[in-house]
């Protein structure tokens, strides 16, 4: 099987999966956002440079540098798409964790994710649509799938809004509750996550061994970019080293898998986004990781 028949792969993926997918990571949106009250919130709004600098290198920059990449490096339409399909999306869930383990603003983080989030409901399926429009090979993807935006706007508001608000309203009504709850079940949620995410590319084995190499240097690129993107714009925006820190990991986190849900949902499963989306989940694991270890190493000036 050839690079070019990537564009004509399918990935083996069940209805039922999407809506086991689409469950899990409700669950775990919800688990981040029972450590959130409004409080956090208006916090923001009253001091909101940080978390515009972060939206901000999120959905404008993060988009346009991926666009670049494909003009540059023009690859398969499929894996073009499924680059700008993961930039559209909002930061990672893990970004959280690895900001704190990288001693940032974790207060920060978790407030950029749940803006992110909602913007995510207008932003992503915008993004889909215009940087894939620019681009010849993934217009002609994006016309053959007649993709809605609204369809997309609404499984983001049912997938990552709604376990927002309730996550939010639970801990602003029974913060005792979500005291006990949070750790174990942001520890459940995630190892819930992953285990799907492995599951699912061992289903698809072969066909990820097959086309591995023509993702992986793209996304690791990808990736850096991201991360650089981040770091730049906020030390443009003379953002304190431990704002810094999350702005950073926050951009090059992506919510991977609500990019695989998009992907089976709207592009029946199309092999070269399924391969980029994988592969991203796993890189961005191991580059945050890698960078938080790095990075805590010395404590960030606030």
């Amino acid at each position: 099987m050839t690079e070019a028949s990537l564009d004509a792969v399918v990935l083996n993926f069940s209805a039922t999966s999407l809506t086991v997918l689409n469950a899990v990571l409700a669950v775990v949106m919800f688990a981040i956002a029972i450590d959130l009250t409004p409080a956090d919130f208006r916090r923001l709004v009253q001091a909101p440079r940080a978390l515009v600098t972060g939206l901000v290198s999120q959905f404008l920059l993060l988009p346009a540098v991926t666009f670049v990449l494909v003009l540059l490096t023009q690859p398969r339409p499929s894996i073009a798409l499924g680059l700008m399909l993961v930039a559209a999306c909002p930061g990672g869930n893990i970004s959280n964790y690895i900001t704190h383990r990288a001693g940032g603003n974790a207060a920060l983080s978790v407030s950029m994710t749940a803006f992110a989030t909602v913007g995510a409901i207008l932003m992503t399926p915008l993004n889909i649509a215009f940087w894939g429009a620019l681009y010849a090979p993934t217009r002609a993807i994006l016309q053959a799938t007649q993709i809605d935006p609204v369809s997309v706007a609404i499984t983001v508001g049912l997938m990552l809004i709604l376990p927002l608000v309730l996550g939010v309203s639970l801990n602003s009504a029974r913060p005792e509750l979500t005291a006990r709850l949070r750790r174990p079940l942001q520890n459940v949620a995630m190892a819930i996550f992953i285990a799907f995410i492995v599951l699912a590319l061992i289903s698809n084995w072969d066909y990820f061994l097959q086309f591995a190499t023509a993702v992986a240097a793209l996304v690791l690129l990808h990736n850096a970019l991201a991360l650089t993107t981040g770091f730049s714009i906020a030390s443009v925006m003379g953002l304190s080293a431990y704002d810094r820190r999350a702005v950073t990991i926050e951009t090059g986190i992506q919510n991977s898998g609500l990019g695989l849900i998009l992907i089976f949902g709207f592009f029946g499963g199309l092999g070269g986004m399924a391969v980029v989306a994988a592969f991203w989940g796993i890189w961005h694991a191991i580059t945050g990781l890698g960078l938080a270890m790095i990075m805590n190493r010395t404590e960030a000036a606030r």
